[in-house]
């Protein structure tokens, strides 16, 4: 089985393609002053555009783990997802509070999608 490297760097790449399965890594917001809905749009943006670069869109997602640092948030980031997610394709989802890694960060997600095929 191939495994393909998306914009690997010293420490992770963006995706790993392996096979017909693609993970995401964790995808974090850009303005960390932000609040929970900014904050959200953005990582679902981000993960747009991930999956525009390998030629897929959010109907290939299979599965998103959503963390927040506080869970106050939920109800805020749910309104954004509910705005984003395809509702003829809705992703398997778990959410939970964690400490994330930067101070001001409120949210990450982790993907895991099919490859899109061109048929």
């Amino acid at each position: 089985m191939d495994m393909t490297r998306i914009n690997p760097g010293p420490r992770m790449s963006e995706a790993v393609i392996v096979g017909d399965i693609v993970f995401l890594a964790g995808q974090v917001p850009d303005d960390l002053t932000a609040d929970i809905t900014v904050q959200t749009r953005q990582v679902l943006a981000n993960i747009d555009t991930v999956m525009a670069g390998i030629g897929g869109s959010k109907a290939d997602i299979a599965s998103v783990q959503v963390w927040l640092a506080d869970m106050a948030d939920f109800a805020g980031m749910n309104a954004v997802w509910d705005e984003w997610v395809d509702r003829a394709n809705p992703p398997a989802r778990a959410t939970g509070g964690v400490p994330l890694a930067r101070t001001g960060m409120r949210v990450e997600m982790i993907v895991v999608a099919r490859r899109p095929r061109n048929e």
